[in-house]
């Protein structure tokens, strides 16, 4: 509908109006034009409306031209529809009660059908009315207004009562009894009103202008209703009837009002006070209507007579005063209105700049609020969130955490709840995040969950990575020491409650024979590729049951569960075993074989697991002495070997500091001449009375690191007693025995160095002596150090050579001075063929080599015979000369050589 035509309905529903109203003065009979006509026209009027009404509903429906209406909460069509049943029943009433006034002459103070259809189109206008304006949310909300819709119509109906049906009552005497037929219409229409004048000012901007008319339709249709009211006890119309051309000015505005609005949103709301108190709108028109109805009350009541009027008066005052305070608190409450209003917008923008995703939820997991950061932090859209309830989003093993949320509702303590869940992200994966939830509560709203949620998932994964590093070596990605000790111990304790049989528990030691030698010889980045490679060889031999794992530096560990048979122990260790040594391992551009040596111990029924552990370590220990390869089972006797050797070597350091060691030298001589032309220097121990020798002691020496300081002893006091046996012009040489700990010791060139220049003694004349072990295990690390040493003057010897694994190759890399053959191959010297033949074999070769040879073990005069026969030079052992203190080799060769010692 146009301007123009809108402008000529309403010029046409004036002028209509107003020749209605002047019927009201046109006499005919005993009544007028308007009382003549009666219900009829406003009954038409009516259906008109309801016609009018319905036909815009449908309209409205399938155009949706209200969708800011609906926006806002409202339901234009709805609203229409039931606006239109309500001026239906209207229709209804007046059409009924015009027959019944035709065919009947009843009293008019009772209720007719007409009457029912009038009251029940009251209900269907709220209905409608609230379409367009909507009721105020939550329970207890919708409660306070009713209960101030009341109080404002009680006191409403008392100004009422007081001033025009007081009168009537006193003058109707004992027919008083019907004045309730003739006031259901104004008691009615007083409390719809009061019940819906307030929803007015809290309406939807876009449906202010049709709820405007249709409350100014409502006071209209009420007026003529109070006008009738008095017509039916006083009996002639009310001014001519007037009550009839209201009641058709009402039903005429009701249905011109969808043509008239077409959906014209209203004007912007005002506050009433400029402090927002319009949102207390049924508390203003309570107190409003209180104030009036004690001001008229209080006049009425000094009127009375035989009343004091002191008694009105405190009664007037009392509730004036109470007026004032209720404004007291309307106001105190528009404060804390304001405050919840401002903290509600400080918690939107802080939850707009927030990195964590907050969330506000319903008792059932809907979400009624997400901050902006979800999409940032997990992936979704905003209509996403809010389309399901959050508990889709929790990994379905979290849910039983979420339990003690629900407490919240009923506990009310303020106490918040932490969760650490896994939510599910838009690409599908879990994140792992930290929650805090407590209750949520907003005036007129039911209790809601407050839920502020962080993204820890990289500080999950970063603990997650530090608790593998903690039990995981980083060479291997084995279980690390840590993680092998908790679980001995877990699984022993498990075995300890446990009333099943769970088989043998054992642990496996292995140690990498000669791994030191590649850490010294190709470094520790080759060497820990190396590991690597023999815990893949490792792994692939392993059961389901068996857990391995790096114990540090070559060793490794295997936890063995439930195996029902020991012996398959013992074959797992023998495979390894020969997994290791069954091909070579590769190093940079070389190939290397290695062997293994295995110790296993089995779990006793009392043993917990560092007994568990150190057994086995012990039968590791038990099995590289007995050398490369071998494997060995603790058994309890070991213990008390390892606590002995442990024991001596507490005991040598002790015997080091408080100088127990002693020297011997044995001679060295020219097998052609039998001239002493050396010595070797051999240490002794004077063990509380008792000399031991070597063989008691330097294992242990050589196992705790005690031979490097012990072997700078024997160096120095050697070196020192020789240096001055050659300053008596005793042209005597010196060999000292040294093992792999002391080559690969630090400085160990400029402690030699230091030695020789201390004691005054030439290089030339110390020769130093190596095992054939040495030049193996050393590689090119120990090889380095005894160059530099013979580039100094020092001499080199092959000890014990013949027995080892060392080639012409190693003997021309480190172009050694002398070879000593072992004493094994002079024992056999003329019993064997073989021994003899490899015996010269190794003489001529150092000659051939122009190296010294010096034959070790002579104890016989054949072997000496023989050995001169072959061309060896020199020799050593019993038949010799036996080892002796500096004294007694002071006294042989001074006899020999007539030195003046």
């Amino acid at each position: 509908m146009g301007t123009r035509a809108r402008r000529l309905s309403v010029v046409g529903l004036v002028v209509l109006f107003l020749v209605y109203v002047a019927a009201t003065l046109v006499p005919v009979g005993e009544g007028t034009v308007a009382s003549l006509l009666g219900e009829w026209p406003a009954s038409a009027a009516a259906g008109i409306a309801g016609a009018s009404l319905l036909l815009a509903s449908r309209r409205w429906a399938a155009t949706g031209a209200d969708r800011e209406a609906h926006a806002d909460g409202a339901d234009g069509p709805a609203a229409l529809r039931n606006l239109g049943f309500a001026a239906l029943a209207w229709c209804a009433g007046g059409v009924t009660h015009g027959i019944t006034r035709v065919l009947s002459s009843g009293s008019v103070l009772s209720l007719t059908l007409g009457d029912l259809f009038a009251l029940a189109a009251l209900p269907l206008f709220v209905v409608g009315f609230t379409r367009f304006a909507p009721w105020p949310g939550g329970l207890r909300t919708a409660l306070r207004h009713i209960t101030d819709s009341y109080v404002c119509a009680a006191a409403v109906f008392s100004m009422v009562w007081l001033l025009l049906f007081s009168p009537l009552y006193d003058e109707l005497g004992e027919g008083s009894g019907v004045l309730g037929f003739a006031l259901v219409y104004p008691v009615a229409d007083i409390a719809v009103l009061c019940l819906l004048v307030p929803l007015v000012f809290m309406s939807p901007h876009s449906t202010r202008r049709a709820v405007l008319m249709a409350i100014g339709a409502l006071i209209v249709i009420a007026a003529a209703d109070m006008v009738g009211a008095i017509t039916r006890l006083t009996g002639p119309p009310v001014a001519g009837g007037l009550e009839h051309p209201l009641r058709f000015l009402g039903f005429a505005l009701m249905g011109a009002l969808p043509w008239l609005v077409e959906h014209r949103p209203g004007a912007r709301p005002r506050k009433i006070t400029g402090r927002g108190l319009y949102r207390f709108a049924p508390e203003l028109a309570a107190v409003g209507a209180v104030a009036v109805a004690a001001v008229v009350l209080t006049v009425a009541g000094l009127r009375l007579p035989g009343v004091a009027p002191v008694l009105p008066l405190a009664a007037g005052t009392a509730v004036v005063v109470l007026l004032v305070r209720i404004l007291g608190m309307l106001e105190e409450n528009a404060t804390l209105t304001r405050m919840v209003r401002n903290r509600e917008g400080h918690f939107h923008e802080l939850a707009r700049n927030s990195g964590d995703v907050i969330l506000v939820l319903d008792r059932d997991g809907g979400v009624s609020y997400v901050s902006p950061g979800t999409a940032e932090a997990f992936g979704y859209r905003l209509e996403d969130v809010l389309a399901a309830p959050v508990t889709a989003l929790i990994h379905p093993e979290d849910m039983d955490r979420t339990e003690a949320v629900t407490a919240l509702f009923d506990e009310r303590d303020g106490q918040g709840v932490h969760l650490r869940l896994r939510v599910r992200a838009a690409d599908g994966t879990w994140r792992h995040t930290e929650s805090t939830v407590s209750l949520y509560e907003q005036p007129g709203d039911p209790d809601r969950l407050l839920v502020t949620t962080r993204d820890i998932s990289a500080q999950v994964a970063l603990q997650d990575e530090v608790e593998h590093l903690t039990f995981h070596d980083g060479v291997t990605g084995l279980p690390n020491r840590s993680y092998l000790e908790e679980r001995a111990s877990d699984v022993l304790a498990h075995r300890a409650i446990s009333d099943e049989p769970t088989g043998d528990i054992a642990v496996l030691f292995l140690d990498l024979d000669g791994f030191t030698a590649v850490n010294d010889s190709a470094g520790h980045v080759r060497g820990d590729h190396l590991l690597a490679q023999a815990a893949r060889r490792m792994r692939g031999e392993l059961e389901p049951g068996a857990t391995l794992a790096r114990w540090g530096g070559d060793e490794f560990a295997v936890l063995i569960e439930g195996i029902p048979r020991a012996q398959r122990v013992v074959d797992l260790a023998e495979r390894l075993g020969r997994v290791i040594a069954s091909e070579p391992f590769q190093v940079a551009d070389r190939e290397l074989v290695l062997t293994a040596s295995l110790g296993v111990a089995f779990a006793e029924e009392d043993t917990d697991s560092g007994d568990l552990l150190r057994n086995a370590d012990v039968a590791l220990t038990r099995a590289k002495e007995r050398g490369p390869g071998n494997v060995e089972v603790y058994a309890a006797h070991m213990h008390d070997t390892v606590v002995s050797r442990l024991e001596l070597q507490i005991r040598l350091r002790r015997a080091l500091a408080e100088g127990e060691f002693f020297l011997e030298y044995q001679p060295i001589v020219d097998l052609g001449s039998s001239q002493v032309t050396s010595v070797e220097a051999l240490v002794r121990w004077n063990r509380d009375g008792e000399v031991v020798g070597p063989d008691g002691f330097l294992g242990a020496a050589e196992e705790s690191g005690l031979i490097v300081p012990l072997g700078e002893w024997i160096l120095r006091e050697a070196c020192e007693k020789v240096a001055v046996w050659r300053v008596s012009d005793w042209d005597i040489g010196l060999s000292v025995n040294l093992s792999v700990k002391q080559v690969l010791s630090p400085r160990f060139v400029e402690t030699v160095e230091a030695v020789l220049a201390d004691s005054g003694l030439s290089a030339e004349v110390l020769t130093l002596e190596v095992d054939e072990d040495v030049l193996l295990d050393g590689g090119g690390e120990a090889v380095q150090p005894l160059a530099e040493l013979r580039g100094l003057g020092v001499q080199l010897a092959v000890d014990d050579y013949g027995m080892g694994y060392a080639s012409l190759a190693h003997l021309r890399r480190l172009s050694v001075d002398a070879i000593k053959i072992d004493p094994s191959f002079i024992a056999d010297l003329g019993r064997d063929d073989t021994v003899t033949l490899l015996t010269h074999t190794i003489i001529q070769l150092g000659r051939d080599l122009g190296v010294q040879v010096v034959a070790e073990g002579i104890e016989r005069p054949e072997q000496l015979e023989q050995l001169r026969a072959m061309g060896c030079d020199h020799g050593q052992g019993f038949l010799v000369a036996r080892p002796m203190a500096a004294s007694g080799v002071e006294s042989l060769v001074g006899g020999e050589a007539g030195a003046n010692l």
